[in-house]
């Protein structure tokens, strides 16, 4: 079902098409449309069609999607198109597909971060060195609980090899090291907090540098 008034034929034509993407059946997307299927029909949670096959990995059809003229940032009502599911889960090859086709990098997931910040947060290295090296992607953009990608990956890693790396790659690209949390803490200070001396170092030299 979707939450537009449609014509019923028009209504099952969505629910195939929806379902043929969520399989990766492609012959049965391209039926769909070729029957009438709007091409931005949106399920019960508002998703689409190409969220549905991104999240379940059926590339070939994203890419279908897009070259056919679907809206790639679409969100759901959570938030999610196929660029910050990528991003949120580590889907590098997903995250290439949507940049590529000019997905918009500054729509926000529910929590008021772009891409990078899930991506900083879960230890995504892969996605996080191709955000920074590839886009313009804002790396330093604050979410709705006040804190960075830089922020978030101090203070929701494990303070190992993986979030040392990621901090690495954002200082390295113009993350601002003095920017602080809600509280006024730098991430420094938040270093300190946690004990990560690796990072710790990291920070002070980015700090002596600025």
């Amino acid at each position: 079902m979707t939450h537009t008034a449609l014509e019923p034929d028009t209504q099952h034509l969505v629910l195939e098409y929806l379902a043929a993407a969520a399989a990766g059946d492609l012959d049965g997307v391209h039926r769909a449309l070729e029957s009438g299927a709007p091409i931005n029909a949106r399920g019960r949670r508002r998703e689409t069609a190409m969220l549905r096959a991104a999240k379940a990995g059926h590339y070939n059809v994203v890419r279908a999607l897009i070259a056919a003229g679907a809206d790639i940032d679409l969100q759901d009502d959570t938030s999610l198109n196929p660029f910050l599911y990528g991003c949120i889960n580590g889907d590098l090859e997903l995250v290439r597909i949507a940049v590529e086709a000019g997905t918009n990098l500054e729509l926000l997931t529910r929590f008021g971060g772009n891409g990078l910040t899930p991506a900083a947060e879960k230890g995504h290295v892969d996605v996080v060195e191709y955000l920074v090296t590839n886009t313009d992607i804002n790396v330093n953009l604050t979410n709705t609980i006040g804190w960075t990608a830089l922020i978030e990956a101090v203070i929701l890693g494990d303070g190992g090899a993986t979030q040392q790396r990621i901090i690495e790659l954002l200082l390295a690209h113009d993350a601002d090291p003095g920017l602080t949390d809600e509280w006024g803490v730098t991430p420094l200070e938040l270093a300190r907090q946690k004990g990560f001396s690796e990072i710790e170092r990291l920070l002070e030299a980015a700090e002596a540098a600025a």
